[in-house]
């Protein structure tokens, strides 16, 4: 490819060295596995710092997920889980998915299906904010499942938590 991004054709080495130092430019082969190899003039430390300039901006739009955790326990009192289901739905508005143990003691290790069924209720009263990514598995003398924030609602979550990034970054430049 020419300078302006026309095609050349094929062309010998010492024709498209030539070219590239006639138009003060680099000869960057691109394609070295295709039959003729394709290379392309340009200026390479510009297209360098391109692409480190694309690279950071993917990485600075990732999202970053979160797992947040919440230990149960096979007989918990009503008003603990309220409030336990309470920090559930705090973290799913925040667009963190949710790790929900329920550790077993002793002899409630042989009633597998009271742990299932309070894991269910409780993805059940969660149910508008978020959905079950894997489903509650026997892990040792635990049971583990996950809940994973809407889609849609993670997506606004984390432009949330951006914004809010990026008012604290503005705030830290201008008092420096």
């Amino acid at each position: 490819m020419g300078p302006e991004g026309e095609q050349v054709g094929i062309v010998s080495i010492g024709e498209a060295l030539r070219l590239a130092q006639d138009s003060e430019l680099d000869l960057v082969e691109v394609a070295p596995m295709a039959r003729p190899p394709v290379a392309k003039l340009m200026d390479y430390g510009k297209f360098k710092y391109e692409s480190a300039q694309k690279a950071r901006e993917a990485r600075r739009n990732q999202a970053l997920t979160v797992i947040k955790e919440m230990r149960l326990r096979l007989k918990i009192d009503p008003h603990d889980y309220e409030t336990k289901k309470g920090h559930v739905e705090r973290f799913l508005k925040g667009g963190d998915k949710v790790k929900i143990t329920v550790m077993f003691r002793g002899r409630e290790q042989s009633r597998p299906e009271m742990g299932y069924r309070l894991l269910q209720r409780l993805a059940a009263d969660v149910s508008e904010l978020g959905v079950i990514e894997s489903n509650p598995k026997q892990d040792g003398r635990n049971m583990v499942m996950v809940i994973a924030p809407h889609r849609n609602q993670a997506a606004t979550d984390g432009a949330r938590r951006q914004a809010k990034a990026d008012r604290a970054a503005e705030g830290q430049d201008s008092t420096a």
